[in-house]
């Protein structure tokens, strides 16, 4: 086929109508009319709302999701957090109960030394305050270990008494240390004076380690239960008048003539922390070489006093 006799227009699909740049002006044109006129007069306002009107439960379906991730996070989010505060809350409270637990401890222990402060300045014996270290570990006898010893000026054989009471006396002596044997050991024995009474005996520790006891008391002696028993002084060690223990139950038994009677010590020996150790009254008298060069030298003073 001859080229001359071939068809070049664009069949009708292909077809573009205006050109491009007068639709440009056209489409530009209509733009700032509306624009102008929604400005002007709103005239898209009622369409505006109406689609607004149409599209808003699809943006509530749409925003669901979202808005359920939004709250599950910010769930998660808090449940940490109250988690959190609760822990911190706990460990807040439990160094509470700590620190009030230690406070409490430390006012029994003031009042303890308070008490003690005011004992030793009402003794006319010297005292030495102590701290009780531990238990001794001889599971047959009752018997603590003290801070003190000889280089504290602790002598062997000295009582030692807490607020309440006597607890027992130091059998022995270290540099830095001492040994308390407590009046409930088996074999501790301390001389008492029944204050209600004014009679003299002897009380013993029990072999249990759970009191003291009066051995050779007649079967008709006037001991009644409650009755305090003190230091009665005679034995040169204790000072007298220092409280040690109430009768606790008496057993007359008609086939003897003894009577079992069972006392409970003032000074409970378990828990105490605190104790006064006093000078043995016998290492506070005079010896008599002593005594005598004392009254020498008062004597060649009063000479020499009446001379002038």
């Amino acid at each position: 086929m001859p080229l001359g006799t071939l068809d070049r227009t664009p069949p009708p699909f292909f077809r573009q109508g205006p050109s491009a740049l007068t639709k440009l002006v056209f489409f530009s044109a209509l733009a700032l009319f509306l624009m102008a006129s929604d400005a002007r007069f709103e005239m898209t306002r009622p369409l505006r709302a109406a689609i607004a009107t149409v599209l808003h439960p699809v943006e509530r379906t749409l925003l669901a999701p979202v808005e359920l991730w939004n709250g599950l996070w910010q769930y998660g989010r808090g449940l940490q957090d109250a988690l959190q505060g609760e822990a911190e809350a706990r460990a807040a409270l439990a160094r509470q109960a700590e620190r009030t637990t230690r406070v409490d401890v430390l006012e029994r222990e003031n009042e303890q030394l308070r008490s003690l402060l005011g004992l030793r300045s009402r003794l006319l014996v010297r005292a030495e305050t102590a701290e009780v270290l531990y238990e001794a570990s001889d599971l047959y006898s009752r018997k603590v270990v003290i801070d003190r010893g000889a280089a504290g000026g602790v002598a062997l054989g000295a009582p030692v008494i807490n607020e309440a009471g006597v607890l027992g006396q130091v059998t022995r002596v270290y540099p830095l240390s001492s040994e308390l044997t407590l009046l409930t050991d088996k074999d501790a024995a301390i001389p008492v004076l029944n204050t209600r009474t004014q009679q003299r005996s002897a009380a013993h520790g029990l072999a249990g380690g759970g009191g003291l006891e009066l051995r050779y008391m007649a079967g008709n002696a006037d001991v009644q239960v409650g009755d305090l028993l003190s230091t009665s002084g005679v034995d040169g060690v204790y000072p007298p008048g220092v409280p040690v223990a109430r009768v606790a139950s008496v057993e007359r038994r008609a086939e003897g003539g003894f009577a079992r009677i069972v006392l409970a010590p003032v000074a409970a020996p378990d828990g105490v922390r605190h104790v006064l150790v006093l000078e043995p009254v016998g290492l506070q008298m005079p010896r008599p070489a002593e005594a005598a060069a004392d009254e020498a030298g008062a004597k060649a003073a009063k000479k020499k006093g009446g001379r002038r």
